[in-house]
């Protein structure tokens, strides 16, 4: 470090950090000082798709395995993500979809949990500048309020995918994603291999291939390696950052820190630093997705463009919620789904359907004797949760009646979906979650706490979108 003190400390690089450092260079002086510690270390993609291939890299030694970095203790539920620079820009795979309105609001509408703070019009003009950001591909009409094109044009549909629009329209579109539909700056056209995690031509967003530059500023210094654990917190000020380097405890103090690791390190940090704020930690989850292969008479379904090629609001929104969850459907176009059945093969079309749950308090993050490593738990899904899953298992052959269905087959849920959400929740009132509206921690005020840990509710649509318009609107509205 070339300093002892700086104006903003920025721990992590992943989508929630890159993103409000993007937003908060455009509005700073330029003899701000700016310190991001990563975790991680610099991963090229050029390296990772090696591996993905079988090669040996040498950068494989910069590889932290997710099961090493926390103790996960309920078995049955995974939480695969990568460190280094991007964070999970490295491992998702690329979809963009809105939230819808009604997710900010579950109390006022339905009398589920709590509104959150915001609402889908705080952020709007954030979700246009994260999805021009992205060059996100997307249609034309969407469920969600959105008015003009988006960078990219939509993915192309496949036969399945033309007959369910035909029949629903706009609550059957085409995926937003930031999976490119045309070759874009820094990255070239989607391939549909469906190996969306490491894309093997680059198709996909990253913040390595993203050309937001905000590492390249000259007022940033990014230091790889540094795994924060700990804040000095002196009269409800956070003074200090303590981290691990190379072996070495090290400290730095700053005017505004800014945590923007995924869920599990922010809380960690937090919970270390002695934060006792009642909810901290608590409600962490995810959403619960599970496959639904949808057998065809007849129907061959050719076509589309993308590993997800449309997204259904069927099952999504509507008075239900206040019995049971909001379901979205990804229709997926995965090469691995196929019939074994001579002549049939292509006979065959799959849905990934994706339930909202809610935060309970007995799925929580807590710290250890190793302050590195947190104890993560995850006890149980809500009935809340599985009695959408037992509802859509009624309606859905009426849903699909417009394609010539000989079967459906549900296969188990999926252990996980590649999202972290919860454990600092935002609120109003401080009894109620961790942070403000803007992120800013209740009782520590020069602190913000970033990502989907500060999500009030899950949603069904998947957080990254989201997540990265809430860092644009907490640095614009800020500073």
């Amino acid at each position: 470090m070339k300093r002892d003190y700086y104006d903003l400390i920025i721990v992590g690089t992943g989508f929630a950090s890159s993103f409000f450092l993007k937003k908060y260079l455009a509005k700073a002086p330029k003899d701000k000082r700016i310190l991001v510690l990563e975790r991680g270390h610099f991963y090229p993609h050029d390296e990772r798709l090696k591996v993905k291939r079988g090669e040996k890299s040498d950068f494989q030694k910069f590889e932290e395995p997710w099961e090493k970095a926390i103790n996960n203790i309920s078995e049955y539920k995974k939480w695969p993500f990568t460190t280094g620079l991007g964070g999970c820009s490295n491992c998702w795979w690329g979809c963009t979809p809105r939230f819808m309105p009604s997710d900010f609001k579950m109390k006022t509408l339905y009398g589920i949990e709590q509104d959150w703070p915001i609402d889908y019009d705080d952020l709007d003009q954030y979700y246009y500048e994260a999805e021009e950001l992205m060059h996100v591909s997307g249609p034309d009409g969407t469920p969600f309020p959105r008015n003009g094109n988006y960078p990219l044009p939509a993915h192309e549909f496949s036969q399945v995918d033309k007959i369910l629009h035909n029949t629903y329209g706009n609550n059957y579109i085409s995926q937003p994603t930031a999976r490119a539909s045309r070759a874009t700056v820094g990255r070239n056209r989607c391939m549909t291999s469906s190996t969306c995690d490491t894309c093997p031509v680059n198709a996909k967003f990253t913040i390595e291939n993203s050309n937001l530059f905000v590492y390249e500023d000259d007022r940033v210094e990014l230091v790889y390696g540094a795994q924060v654990y700990n804040l000095d917190i002196v009269n409800n000020v956070v003074k200090k950052v303590f981290f691990l380097k190379d072996g070495i405890k090290k400290s730095v103090g700053g005017e505004v820190v800014v945590l923007g690791a995924n869920p599990f390190f922010n809380t960690n940090i937090l919970k270390n630093a002695g934060d006792k704020s009642s909810l901290l930690g608590k409600g962490v989850g995810e959403q619960l997705g599970m496959q639904v292969l949808i057998y065809l008479d007849g129907l061959s379904n050719v076509g589309g463009s993308t590993w997800v090629n449309a997204n259904g609001y069927m099952l999504y929104d509507g008075a239900h919620r206040k019995d049971y969850a909001a379901c979205l459907m990804e229709v997926s176009n995965a090469p691995y789904y196929i019939r074994l059945e001579r002549g049939k093969y292509l006979n065959i079309a799959s849905i990934r359907l994706l339930f909202e749950d809610i935060p309970l308090d007995k799925n929580y993050v807590n710290n250890t004797s190793n302050e590195l490593v947190p104890d993560v738990y995850h006890v149980e899904r809500s009935p809340y949760t599985l009695k959408a899953v037992e509802n859509m298992k009624v309606k859905l052959p009426d849903i699909l009646s417009c394609l010539p269905v000989e079967k459906l087959e549900y296969l188990p849920p999926f252990p996980n979906e590649g999202h972290i959400i919860g454990g600092t929740r935002m609120s109003n009132d401080p009894n109620l979650g961790v942070v403000d509206k803007h992120m800013i921690h209740h009782k520590y005020r020069n602190l913000l706490v970033l990502g989907a840990g500060a999500f009030t509710t899950y949603s069904a649509s998947n957080p990254t979108l989201t997540l990265s318009a809430m860092s644009l609107f907490a640095a614009d509205k800020i500073f």
